[in-house]
């Protein structure tokens, strides 16, 4: 009888710890499956579809132009298809970033490299020779190689309907001057002063129009200098295009508060607000960068990447001036720009990119 209650005694614990041991089993199973789905996620993010670097110009990713404007296009895209995880960029403080940062994102096997502004064009002709297998975007020049499609813009289009505002509102304060001020010298930035200059004088022939480099792209303080300067000779609006140094034009316009700045590549209006809650942003050139990066990243994913040259204008919405009724613009003004953008798609007004007024002096 002892005998068998000692058997029933240990029939007894031998259930009891397997069902503990059972029980313990299915804990740990629980925990691992619950990892297992957050690393499936993660993976799922971290081996990435298609993989995306963006390098800036020395103006940096938050230039408040087309740096900035780029890597939002960028931002936008993996916001659209869950890729967050997937976009990364490098800033660059000097030309001699260039190659190394370009050099970088290929070498950690980015599928799309980005480079922002014309003056990566020698870097790019460089590094997307050594990397034949990797593909390439370039804005603002072009780069003739079978991995690398660029991006162009009319910006002289955009930059004639910014004129004419500028060239109506001098009309109407009784200043008729003008400034522009821009990054540095050549075609590019030549573009933006060309257009500017025929879209003022269209609408104002007798305007004084002032034009100065701050040579550069990054130095805002030269960028106040040489407003402050268009301002104390009469310029009641000054067009900038000069990347982070174009901020400076706002920030002496802001502190003046009685003169107009007009801004570049994205919507300016909230960088020129001023305490009393009004802006002195009289309109913005949009270029629309980010839309030129949001479709390469695109046709990467989709498997349509090509390489050659696309043009951003008018027609196609790459280039535009920001026309927002109940801002500083007044619906008359409105008016007579859409019908100059009319005129220029239609093929009534061709827009020279050919810049006439020399750096440091006015017509």
């Amino acid at each position: 009888m002892k005998k068998a209650l000692k058997l029933l005694l240990a029939l007894l614990v031998s259930v009891s710890l397997v069902a503990c041991s059972s029980s313990s089993s299915t804990e740990e199973t629980s925990a691992p499956n619950e990892t297992e789905t957050t690393e499936e996620t993660t993976s799922a993010s971290g081996e990435c579809p298609v993989t995306i670097g963006l390098v800036t110009d020395m103006g940096g990713v938050d230039d408040k132009s087309f740096n900035q404007s780029a890597w939002e296009g960028v931002q936008r895209f993996a916001e659209d298809n869950g890729l967050q995880d997937c976009v990364s960029y490098l800033q660059s403080t000097s030309e001699a970033d260039y190659v190394p940062n370009l050099s970088t994102f290929a070498d950690e096997g980015k599928d799309l490299i980005i480079a922002v502004g014309y003056l990566f064009h020698d870097a790019m002709t460089e590094v997307s020779a050594n990397y034949p297998d990797t593909k390439f975007l370039l804005v603002d020049d072009v780069v003739e190689a079978e991995n690398v499609e660029s991006a162009t813009f009319n910006a002289e289009q955009g930059s004639f309907l910014v004129g004419v505002a500028a060239g109506l509102t001098a009309t109407e304060n009784g200043s008729k001057t003008v400034g522009f001020m821009g990054g540095m010298e050549g075609p590019v930035i030549g573009s933006f002063q060309a257009g500017y200059e025929q879209g003022v004088l269209t609408v104002c022939p007798d305007c004084k129009i002032y034009v100065d480099y701050a040579d550069s792209y990054s130095d805002d303080a030269k960028g106040q200098q040489l407003a402050a300067k268009q301002y104390d000779l009469g310029a009641t609006v000054i067009y900038q295009s000069a990347g982070n140094a174009g901020n400076g034009v706002i920030k002496e316009a802001k502190e003046r508060g009685d003169v107009w700045a007009i801004g570049v590549d994205k919507d300016q209006y909230e960088d020129g607000m001023k305490d009393d809650g009004t802006s002195i942003i009289l309109t913005s050139m949009l270029k629309r960068v980010d839309s030129a990066a949001y479709s390469a990243c695109e046709d990467l994913l989709n498997g349509t990447f090509e390489a050659g040259t696309k043009v951003f204008n008018l027609s196609n919405e790459g280039v535009a001036a920001e026309l927002t009724s109940g801002r500083n613009l007044s619906d008359d003004v409105i008016a007579q720009i859409n019908d100059f953008a009319q005129q220029i798609q239609n093929g009534e007004i061709e827009v020279s990119a050919e810049a006439t007024i020399a750096n440091g002096s006015s017509n």
